[in-house]
């Protein structure tokens, strides 16, 4: 079951609207079906406000590494197919050779799973703008991958 069907079964077995959950996280009913039918995707702090309100564990409705995952992954190659240890060393690389400012975003969002919202906070910038960085930052990271040299996973390197 996905994020979305997830969140409309929670909502009808609690008898809630879309507008009335809406009304309870502050946002619009239009929003609330948008993440049902999965045109758009909450946040997490989202995500951690309508477990609270349907009293589930945030991951019941998406696991954090999974939702972090999905992100990441959504402008990546396959990530399922390059060894954990050699992707660990791909990242320290790429994060060595961007702006300290965009390594912090990035490991801020990816390594401490900080929302997006927390980030814009704290950075003084608007939510809009940390998720326009953070994708210009994913399409980077996605370059860099591609022009590295391919291991199997033995971690030889591949013609």
């Amino acid at each position: 079951m996905n994020v979305g069907q997830v969140i409309a079964q929670l909502r009808r077995e609690h008898g809630f609207s879309q507008e009335e959950l809406a009304d309870m996280l502050f946002v619009s009913k239009d929003l609330v079906s948008k993440w049902e039918t999965g045109k758009r995707r909450p946040d997490y702090g989202m995500i951690e406000q309508m477990a609270q309100i349907f009293a589930v564990s945030p991951d019941f409705i998406l696991e954090k590494q999974r939702y972090i995952f999905e992100e990441l992954s959504a402008n990546l190659p396959d990530l399922s197919n390059i060894p954990e240890q050699f992707l660990a060393e791909q990242l320290n690389r790429f994060l060595t050779r961007i702006s300290r400012d965009d390594a912090e975003l990035f490991v801020r969002r990816y390594h401490l799973l900080e929302p997006v919202s927390e980030i814009a906070s704290t950075r003084g910038m608007g939510e809009n703008h940390v998720r326009s960085r953070l994708f210009k930052i994913r399409k980077k990271l996605m370059t860099f991958l591609k022009k590295q040299p391919k291991e199997d996973n033995h971690g030889q390197s591949g013609t």
